[in-house]
């Protein structure tokens, strides 16, 4: 895809949806945290759904370590690999507070190091909790980057990387959010529905469906 269509297609995606902002429902950065931390393999909705029941009881990590792994287990168990995610989130309580003081840390380096944290999650917080210009690159965002031409790479790492180059400064903050929706919605694995794209004609994607099709 060449810059011009780069640039022209985030501000199609700016004018669209001026504020993009996560689907998952959060009130403060540890809120994020583990919301996101829950949303490995699983979906928004059903993320929302157990975090409903769960954050009104405990929010912050001094509250999710008095729980423990079998108390959460009883909010988040309708979301997949609750086991696991439960012992995560727990343990993570526990290290934000011995080495934190219960605050969510605000470096790549230290967000990692907690339990469950990966890179993506990582990047998550950091763009939607603390402002910073990170591009955290799931399935969605690793496809459409790949079909579009917008930005190529064999593994996320080189698309986010990718990513980070060819993208504007200016839109840089948001645009996770403004790809990881079309990923969702629109430019679907099995079957994208190119005649609902914004930007089906700066798309290089060589099998795009019809309007009639989609």
């Amino acid at each position: 895809m060449p810059t011009a269509h780069v640039r022209d297609m985030f501000e199609r995606f700016r004018e669209l949806d001026p504020k993009p902002a996560t689907e998952l429902e959060y009130s403060t950065p540890y809120e994020l945290l583990v919301a996101v931390t829950l949303s490995a393999q699983a979906t928004d909705v059903g993320v929302n759904k157990a975090t409903r029941r769960l954050f009104p009881v405990a929010n912050t990590p001094a509250a999710i370590a008095a729980l423990g792994e079998e108390g959460l287990k009883r909010y988040i168990n309708t979301i997949g690999l609750y086991n696991a995610k439960a012992a995560n989130v727990v343990a993570m309580a526990r290290l934000l507070l011995e080495r934190h003081g219960g605050e969510v840390p605000r470096t790549r380096e230290e967000l990692e190091a907690l339990p469950g944290v990966g890179r993506k999650t990582a990047n998550v917080v950091l763009n939607t909790a603390f402002g910073q210009p990170t591009m955290a690159v799931d399935t969605h965002i690793f496809r459409v980057s790949n079909r579009t031409g917008l930005a190529y790479g064999k593994d996320v790492r080189a698309v986010e990387d990718r990513l980070l180059k060819r993208v504007p400064a200016e839109f840089l903050h948001a645009a996770h959010h403004w790809l990881i929706l079309p990923g969702r919605y629109v430019c679907k694995a099995r079957r994208p529905e190119c005649g609902h794209c914004v930007i089906r004609d700066l798309c290089t994607y060589p099998d795009k469906t019809s309007a009639e099709a989609a």
